[in-house]
C-alpha cells in the first residue's frame, strides 16, 4: 500500500486520510497545542482507524494516548479522595497520566486544582489539549456538554452522575438500591421500625437508588413508609445535623437513622449529642460509603461499604477503551455493596413512658 512501510502506516498516510498536513499530525501525536480541537479529534479518529505506529520510539499497537482528566464537582471529602485514589490506581496500571480539575468551585473555595470554564468551552479546551477522556465525579452534566465529548470524539464515563443521563453515556457506580436494602434490613433485624431517612439531593441518581432500596425493605416488612421520615439536602455532614434536627426534635422521633453517606451519619451524630442523646444506646445510625474515617468516628460507623477505589479502576479503564475506539465492558457499571457492621447500631431503647 503506497504511503506505508511493512504495511504499517506513515505519518504520510495519516496527512492524507486526514486531509491535514504532517506537521498537524505530529502535534496531535504529541500533544501540543496549535490545533483546534475539532480538527485535533478528527486527526485522532483516523489514527485510531489505521493503526497508526510511531517510528521511533516504542512501537506500541496503537497511538499513545493523552491524559485522562478526572473532574470532580468538589475535590474534598473522603468520598472523593477514594475516587481519586482508584482513579490513579488504574492509571499507574495502565500507564498513562491523570490530570484533575474542579468542575464548578465552591463560592470562595480555594481550590489547588485548575477550574472548568463553563458551557462547553471547557470540554473543547480539554480535547485541544490532546486529552485522552474525561472520568467526571459526581456532578451534573447538561446535555450540550455530553454532545460536545460526542462531537469531539472524547471518550465519556460519568461516576454516581447526580442527575438521569441518556442511555447511551457509559457510567460507572454501586448498587445503591442494594445497599439501601442492605442497611434498612440491618436496622429492622435489630428490632427498629421508626427508620428514618437522611439522604442527598432529591435528583442525585444515587441518593434516589438508596431511597427506594430503605422503602423496598420497609414495604416487605410490612412496615408503611412514613415521609416526615425521609428527608433530602446534601451529603455533607452539615446538612446530616440538619436533617436530624428535625427527626430527632419530632413528637415522636425515629430509634434509627439511615444517613445516604458517611459524612450526613457524622452530621446525625452530631445532632444527637447536642440533644443528649447516646448512639446507639438511643439512636442507632447506620452510614454509606465506608470512607477512611468510618472506623474511626465514636462510636466507629456501621455502614455500607460500595467499593470506590475498584469505581475509579474502572472508570479509568472504561475511559481508555473509548478513547481507543473501543466498545466498553457495560454501559452502566455496578459494583457490589456490602453491609459492614461496627459499633453504631444497636437494637432500639425500650419505649418511652408518657
Amino acid at each position: 500500500m503506497a504511503g506505508t512501510i511493512s504495511g504499517r502506516a506513515t505519518l504520510e498516510a495519516v496527512a492524507r486520510a486526514a486531509g491535514v498536513s504532517k506537521a498537524t499530525v505530529s502535534k496531535v501525536l504529541n500533544g501540543r497545542p496549535g490545533v483546534s480541537a475539532e480538527t485535533r479529534a478528527h486527526v485522532q479518529r483516523v489514527l485510531r482507524g489505521v493503526g497508526y505506529t510511531p517510528t521511533t520510539g516504542p512501537r506500541d499497537s496503537a497511538p499513545r494516548l493523552g491524559a485522562v482528566q478526572a473532574v470532580f464537582s468538589q475535590l474534598f471529602g473522603p468520598y472523593s479522595m477514594h475516587i481519586l485514589d482508584g482513579v490513579l490506581a488504574g492509571a499507574r496500571d495502565l500507564g498513562v497520566e491523570v490530570v484533575t480539575s474542579v468542575l464548578r468551585p465552591r463560592a470562595g473555595a480555594q481550590a489547588t486544582t485548575e477550574p472548568a470554564s463553563p458551557g462547553v468551552a471547557w470540554i473543547e479546551e480539554l480535547s485541544a489539549r490532546g486529552r485522552a477522556g474525561l472520568i467526571v465525579v459526581t456532578s451534573e452534566l447538561a446535555p450540550e456538554e455530553i454532545a460536545a465529548c460526542d462531537r469531539l470524539g472524547l471518550g465519556l464515563v460519568v461516576v454516581d452522575p447526580r442527575n438521569p443521563l441518556d442511555e447511551n453515556v457509559v457510567s460507572v457506580g454501586a448498587t445503591n438500591w442494594a445497599g439501601g436494602v442492605q442497611a434498612t434490613e440491618h436496622l429492622l433485624s435489630l428490632g427498629h421500625r421508626r427508620i428514618a431517612y437522611a439522604g442527598g439531593p432529591d435528583r442525585s441518581v444515587p441518593a434516589r437508588e438508596r431511597l427506594h432500596g430503605y422503602r423496598e425493605a420497609l414495604e416487605t416488612a410490612g412496615i408503611a413508609v412514613d415521609p416526615a421520615l425521609t428527608l433530602h439536602d446534601d451529603f455533607a455532614a452539615d446538612a446530616g445535623r440538619r436533617m436530624a434536627e428535625i427527626l430527632l426534635d419530632r413528637d415522636d422521633p425515629p430509634t434509627a437513622v439511615f444517613a445516604g453517606s458517611d459524612l450526613i451519619a457524622m452530621g446525625v451524630f452530631q445532632a444527637a449529642r447536642a440533644r443528649g442523646l447516646t448512639v446507639p444506646a438511643d439512636l442507632s445510625v447506620v452510614g454509606f460509603d465506608d470512607t477512611y474515617g468510618a472506623p474511626w468516628t465514636d462510636p466507629p460507623l456501621t455502614t455500607i461499604n460500595q467499593p470506590l477505589l475498584d469505581m475509579g479502576r474502572v472508570a479509568t479503564r472504561t475511559v481508555l477503551q473509548l478513547a481507543r475506539g473501543e466498545t466498553p465492558d457495560s454501559h452502566h457499571v455496578q459494583l457490589a455493596t456490602r453491609l459492614v457492621v461496627r459499633e453504631s447500631t444497636a437494637p432500639p431503647p425500650p419505649p418511652r413512658r408518657a
